[in-house]
């Protein structure tokens, strides 16, 4: 019976496998906002940005935070597969060398950039605060 509301989870960077196993639900930040995902949902890909996802594997398991990047996610046949540049728990993440990231990003947005140039350093951006928020929750 628990089998009818899991889903195959995988969730993978270039780095490393994040997770891979059964899952209850996925809360992921997709382009156009937040995005969840349960057994059963219709198949599609999604574009996914930098911010906070949370999974749950167990029904009456914690849930479980990570700051991902950019990436997209495949779901299909009641699979998900999201893959992610980037992908990290909140105590993976070093604070200061977000802080610092996030200062680069910022100085680099002073500066005359190209089209290219200043989207990348958007992303940049958008990632140091991302993570700089997951560590402030886990702080506190």
């Amino acid at each position: 019976m628990a089998e009818a509301h899991t889903f195959y989870l995988e969730i993978i960077t270039p780095e490393r496998q994040f997770y891979i196993g059964p899952a209850e639900a996925l809360i992921l930040p997709a382009v156009d906002g937040e995005m969840a995902v349960m057994a059963h949902h219709e198949s599609e890909i999604v574009a996914v940005k930098a911010g906070e996802m949370r999974f749950q594997a167990t029904e009456d398991g914690p849930w479980e935070a990570a700051v991902v990047g950019q990436g997209f996610c495949e779901i299909a046949n009641n699979r998900v597969m999201l893959l992610a540049d980037t992908i990290e728990k909140p105590e993976e993440i070093d604070r200061i060398r977000a802080q610092e990231a996030l200062e680069r990003a910022k100085e680099r947005l002073r500066q005359k950039q190209s089209i290219s140039e200043y989207y990348s350093t958007r992303a940049a951006m958008a990632r140091a605060l991302v993570r700089l928020k997951e560590t402030e929750k886990f702080v506190n």
